[in-house]
C-alpha cells in the first residue's frame, strides 16, 4: 500500500502529540514542542509520501520507483530554492537548541539530514512505490537550508544582548 508511510507518520505524530500534551507542563515549552512536531510532521509528509507539492498545487504522484541523479548539478531552479526553504526551519531549531554548536557542525548536520532524506526516499520508492527521486541537488539544497537557518540564529545571538548574556552565563557554568 503506497500510503503506509503517511499512516506511519500520522500515527507517530499523534502519539508524540499526546505525549507532549500530557507530560510538558510549561506552557511555552509545550507550544514550542507542538510547533516543532507540526513542522517535522509536515516535513516527513512532504518528503516520504507520494504527495507532490509545486508552487501552487498539490498532486498525487503515480506509482513508480523514482529516479536517481548523482551527477547533474542544477542549482538555479525553483525546486532548489524550495528545498532550501523547506529545511531552513530545521537549521533555526538546531542552532536555537544547541547555541554552542559551530556553523560547521550545523552544516555537517544539514548534509547528514539531506543525505538521510534522499536515502530514505530511494528505499521507500522501491518498497512502497512512492515515486520519489533521489537527487544530489536536494542534498545540497537541504544542507544549505539548514546552514542558512543556523546562520540566522547565530546572527541573532551575536546582535541580541539578552541572548548573548544567556549564552555567556551558560558557558560559565
Amino acid at each position: 500500500m503506497r500510503w503506509e508511510p503517511l499512516l506511519i507518520i500520522l500515527l507517530m505524530a499523534s502519539l508524540s502529540g499526546l505525549v507532549i500534551l500530557t507530560t510538558v507542563v510549561n506552557r511555552q515549552h509545550r507550544w514550542f514542542a507542538l510547533i516543532t512536531l507540526g513542522y517535522l510532521t509536515s516535513l516527513a509528509a512532504i518528503v516520504f509520501t507520494p504527495l507532490a507539492f509545486t508552487g501552487t498545487a498539490v498532486y498525487i504522484m503515480p506509482p513508480g520507483t523514482g529516479r536517481v541523479n548523482l551527477t547533474q548539478l542544477d542549482l538555479f531552479n525553483l525546486g532548489f530554492a524550495e528545498n532550501i526553504l523547506m529545511t531552513l526551519p530545521l537549521g533555526l531549531l538546531v542552532k536555537w537548541l544547541w547555541p554552542r554548536l559551530p556553523l560547521i557542525g550545523v552544516t555537517l548536520f544539514g548534509f547528514f539530514v539531506g543525505g538521510s532524506i534522499e536515502t530514505m526516499q530511494y528505499v521507500l520508492s522501491h518498497h512502497w512505490l512512492i515515486n520519489r527521486s533521489s537527487d544530489i541537488n536536494d542534498v545540497l539544497a537541504n544542507m544549505l537550508g539548514v546552514l542558512v537557518g543556523g546562520a540566522l540564529v547565530a546572527l541573532f545571538y551575536h546582535f541580541s544582548p539578552v541572548r548573548r548574556h544567556k549564552l555567556t552565563a551558560a558557558q560559565a557554568s
